[in-house]
C-alpha cells in the first residue's frame, strides 16, 4: 500500500467551494466503484470498517476515522471488496485557483498568475491526501454538520454550508493543526507581522535580523517555508499591494505613493509596479478612473 504522502496545495483566495456531500455503506464484498476525470475534489471520511481504494499508482487502506483526497484529473479504482460493512461520509468540492499535488516540502502557486487572476496574493492551503481525521472532527463534526444541511433547501442553506465545509478543511490543514505551531511558522509569522507593520521604513536584512533576534538565513528558511517567498520579496509585495490600493483610493501623486509604501524613488517604484501588475502606475489608475 502507499507510504509516501502527498499534499494537495490550494491556492486562495478565491476558497475551495463546497458541491454536495452524502453517506455510503457498503457491505462485505462490495467496493468502491472504477472511475476517471470526475471534474471535482472527493473528500472521503470513513467512519467504520476500511475501504480498499487506488488513485493511478497509489493505493492505500482507508480505516475508521481516516481520509482519502480523490483527485479530479485521476483514475480511481477499488483495490479490493470491502471485508466488512464500511460507512464513510463523501464529500464534493471545486475550486477555481491553481491546485497542485506533490510530496515532501510545501509548494507555491504562481504569484503573478494568482494576482492576474484574481487580484490578490496566494495563501496556500496544504492538505494531506491521506491521513487521519482531527478528533474535532470526527462523530458529530463537520461532515455530519453538512449531511443534515442537505435535507434543507438549497438556497436557505448555501451560505452556512460553505462556512462548514471551510471548517473542516482549516481542520485538515496541516499548517493549521498544531495550535502552537511549529518553529518556523512561528517565525515566519512573527517575520510577516513586522513587515506588514513597517513596510514603509527602510527595512534591510540586518534590520530585520536585529529587530526580530534571528539570523536573517534562518528567517528566509522560515518564510520560504511557510509563505515560498524570501522576507524582501515579501516586502516588495506588501508595498506593492499597498501602493495598488493607495492608487484606487486616493489621488496621491505616484511620487507619494512611492515614498508613503517605502520605495526610494518613483521611477524604481514605477518599474516594480508595472512587472507586477503588468501596467505603470499611471495607466493603472486611468484604468479604474472615470
Amino acid at each position: 500500500m502507499e507510504t509516501a504522502q502527498t499534499y494537495i496545495h490550494l491556492a486562495a483566495p478565491p476558497f475551495p467551494y463546497f458541491m454536495e456531500c452524502g453517506r455510503t455503506v457498503y457491505a462485505p464484498g462490495e467496493s468502491h466503484p472504477n472511475r476517471r476525470d470526475i471534474t471535482v475534489f472527493d473528500l472521503i471520511l470513513v467512519e467504520t470498517g476500511k475501504l480498499f481504494i487506488g488513485e493511478e499508482e497509489k493505493r492505500w487502506e482507508v480505516s475508521a476515522g481516516e481520509t482519502i483526497l480523490l483527485l479530479p484529473d485521476r483514475y480511481h479504482y477499488s483495490v479490493k471488496p470491502c471485508e466488512e460493512e464500511t460507512r464513510f461520509l463523501w464529500i464534493h468540492f471545486r475550486t477555481i485557483g491553481e491546485w497542485i499535488a506533490a510530496e515532501g516540502e510545501p509548494v507555491f502557486a504562481d504569484r503573478d498568475q494568482h494576482i492576474s487572476r484574481f487580484g490578490t496574493l496566494p495563501v496556500t492551503i496544504r492538505l494531506p491526501q491521506f491521513g487521519k481525521l482531527p478528533v474535532s472532527s470526527r462523530g458529530g463534526g463537520e461532515g455530519e454538520r453538512l449531511l443534515q444541511l442537505e435535507k434543507r433547501p438549497r438556497l436557505s442553506a448555501v451560505w452556512e454550508r460553505q462556512r462548514i465545509f471551510e471548517e473542516l478543511l482549516r481542520s485538515l490543514d496541516v499548517q493549521k493543526r498544531d495550535p502552537s505551531g511549529s518553529p518556523a511558522a512561528l517565525v515566519a509569522e512573527r517575520t510577516e507581522s513586522y513587515i506588514r507593520a513597517h513596510y514603509m521604513e527602510p527595512l534591510t536584512s540586518p534590520l530585520l535580523s536585529e529587530e526580530l533576534h534571528f539570523h536573517y538565513n534562518y528567517l528566509t528558511r522560515c518564510m520560504k517555508r511557510v509563505y515560498g517567498l524570501t522576507p524582501m520579496e515579501y516586502l516588495a509585495d506588501c508595498r506593492l499591494e499597498q501602493a495598488r490600493l493607495l492608487l484606487l483610493r486616493t489621488e496621491q501623486p505616484i511620487s507619494v505613493i512611492a515614498e508613503q509604501v517605502g520605495f526610494e524613488t518613483a521611477p524604481y517604484f514605477s518599474r516594480r509596479f508595472a512587472e507586477r501588475f503588468g501596467v505603470s502606475p499611471i495607466r493603472f489608475r486611468q484604468r479604474h478612473s472615470r
